[in-house]
């Protein structure tokens, strides 16, 4: 009295390709937007400062020592 058991077939899964045409606008604005924020983070100070006052780097300065940036 032996029984069969059988096993269902396995389902084959697809994987979505992506268009390169579709990705590439938002990598290279992310890529920008990264960059801008890391200057701010890390050299908007001092000598190199593009905006007078201090606001701008007060806005930044827990996120620079955060980062492991020296601040002053």
């Amino acid at each position: 009295m032996s029984q069969a058991v059988s096993s269902p077939a396995p389902i084959p899964l697809s994987i979505p390709s992506i268009p390169v045409r579709q990705i590439l606008p938002w990598a290279v604005f992310a890529g920008l937007l990264f960059v801008l924020v890391m200057y701010f983070v890390s050299t908007e100070q001092g000598a190199l400062s593009l905006f007078d006052g201090t606001y701008l780097h007060e806005l930044v300065h827990d996120g620079r020592h955060l980062l492991g940036f020296p601040c002053h």
